[in-house]
């Protein structure tokens, strides 16, 4: 019999025949689906990486390299990519990987009865938000397969971040037999066929989620891991514990109320890195007490960003004046709140005069501030309570679990202020401005309506010139930020506990660290 004990720990056993490498690996919360259609978390993300494999991926430095395609060529005006497929490429049952693969995934994202929230991101594909909008038919997408290797893809305008959009989740193949065999079933463990380095062996709800290796992926001989334990961990002090006992080998978020002991007695194996993301609180608009942009911007103005990054979050985050994060591609002028180098309690005093012009008196307003199970957010949420009081708004705090909170806001939940977080899929303001377009009802939480900035973005998406582009996504922004359905307040770093017998692990802008990379090392 295995030792249970030695799988515990996540490292390597032996039986009398053969040796498995085993990877136990903390994850933030399990995921709502593994049909990579509807997930939408930086959770969901992680498995998805290691299941399946796009046109491209990003290796464990964030850099895109070959996947499925071993090569492609795009056209002189930018329109058209042809990608030639990996002759080796197969599904985990054996099935070889075709370009009609990537045709059938990219006809169902976009058919509006998958309902997928993250249909969007291929928007750049010829019709893709036609179809999915209902006013044309699915074989009108501008992607073909020429022939089982070779694939087409049309965009409606040069498209720069458009190779390393594909390596996002919603870029990826699906089994099309799988699907029209199981329906919704068809990504419960046995049923599953994926084409990634890893194949899904069983999923137990708040316990783990196992992965082996799939023995049919192309590049399966420099596959290191053969088992891959996802554990989710919401408590991210129960990680550090699990971690400390050697019984996980990384953690994917940080206890920050535990930095200093962390940095001190766990050393380089504390992993602090820039991360191209943003802390926000959406704001639902269309409730009357906080229909007011005048209303909004006060709350905005009295929070102290400063003291959330060094003091609740120890260091681990920055302070956040816009949606845009700082170091994005194609931004050459970032814009930011325009009190972000007003001291905070000018801040505040001119908080308390916006509140009175809008006629809101000291002490009428309370608002709910939201958020889901987490140390560091319900402390942030405890700290935005004080300073809200401080110009005269009363809160409550409501937390809710992790697994239903982001489904709640995107099905319009009943909330006045509530917490998210924006990590970038590519690196291009595209990326985070798109959420708040009206009819982005996935991820568009304060349910914002703006005909301007609906046609800022629709305009910044077929202007070629990266420099006129930016301008107009910059105006987008502007119109953002002075109208503030959505609050920024933080900008990410990513924090990670990573053992040092975990090898080929990269800090990234990223955060990406698909497991195929790694090894272990006793």
């Amino acid at each position: 019999m295995l030792s249970t004990a030695l799988v515990a720990a996540g490292g390597v056993f032996a039986g009398s025949a053969f040796a498995e490498v085993v990877y136990n690996r903390g994850n933030d919360t399990d995921p709502t689906t593994l049909d990579h259609h509807k997930t939408s978390t930086v959770p969901e993300g992680n498995l998805m990486r290691d299941l399946y494999e796009g046109l491209v991926v990003q290796n464990n430095k964030a850099e895109v390299v070959p996947g499925v395609a071993e090569s492609w060529e795009i056209s002189d005006d930018g329109l058209t990519y042809t990608f030639k497929l990996r002759e080796d490429a197969k599904w985990s049952n054996g099935d070889p990987v075709k370009a009609s693969d990537f045709v059938f995934a990219y006809q169902r994202i976009q058919n509006p009865e998958t309902a997928a929230p993250y249909a969007n991101m291929l928007y750049p594909i010829e019709n893709a938000e036609a179809i999915n909008k209902g006013e044309k038919e699915l074989s009108e997408l501008g992607a073909k397969a020429v022939d089982d290797h070779t694939l087409e893809i049309k965009l409606n305008a040069p498209t720069p971040y458009f190779l390393e959009l594909l390596t996002h989740q919603t870029g990826h193949p699906i089994h099309q037999a799988s699907v029209e065999q199981h329906g919704t079933d068809f990504t419960k463990p046995g049923n599953m066929v994926t084409n990634g380095a890893y194949m899904l062996e069983s999923f137990t709800p708040n316990d783990k989620i196992v992965m082996r290796k799939n023995p049919h992926f192309h590049d399966a001989e420099n596959v290191k891991i053969d088992v891959v334990n996802f554990i989710p961990f919401e408590d991210r002090a129960t990680c550090l514990r699990r971690f400390e006992a050697g019984e996980v080998l990384s953690c994917s978020d940080l206890d920050n109320q535990q930095m200093d002991y962390m940095r001190q007695n766990l050393g380089d194996q504390v992993h602090v890195a820039p991360y191209l993301g943003t802390y926000y609180l959406p704001v639902k608009v269309k409730k009357e007490k906080l229909a007011d942009p005048r209303v909004r911007q006060a709350i905005s103005m009295a929070i102290d960003r400063e003291f959330l990054a060094d003091e609740i979050w120890r260091g681990s985050m920055l302070p956040g004046w816009s949606m845009v994060p700082p170091g994005i591609s194609n931004y050459d002028n970032p814009v930011f709140l325009e009190y972000k180098d007003m001291d905070i309690l000018d801040r505040e005093d001119a908080a308390k005069k916006l509140l009175e012009e809008a006629g809101v008196a000291e002490g009428s307003l309370s608002v709910e501030l939201r958020h889901n199970t987490g140390e560091n957010h319900k402390n942030t949420m405890t700290a935005l309570a004080d300073m809200l009081k401080n110009i005269g708004i009363n809160t409550t705090i409501v937390e809710m679990e992790g697994t239903g909170y982001f489904d709640y806001m995107k099905q319009d939940g009943d909330f006045d202020m509530t917490r998210a977080g924006w990590i970038g899929d590519y690196s291009d303001p595209q990326n985070f401005l798109f959420l708040f377009e009206s009819q982005n009802l996935g991820f568009n939480y304060p349910r914002w309506e703006n005909a301007e900035y609906d046609a800022l973005m629709q305009k910044a998406g077929t202007t070629g010139d990266l420099k006129e582009r930016g301008e107009i996504l910059r105006q987008a922004e502007e119109l953002l930020l002075k109208e503030v359905p959505i609050i920024p307040i933080l900008y990410y770093s990513s924090g990670s506990l990573v053992s040092n017998k975990l090898k080929g692990w990269e800090d990234n802008v990223m955060n990406f660290h698909g497991t195929r990379w790694m090894s272990i090392e006793n």
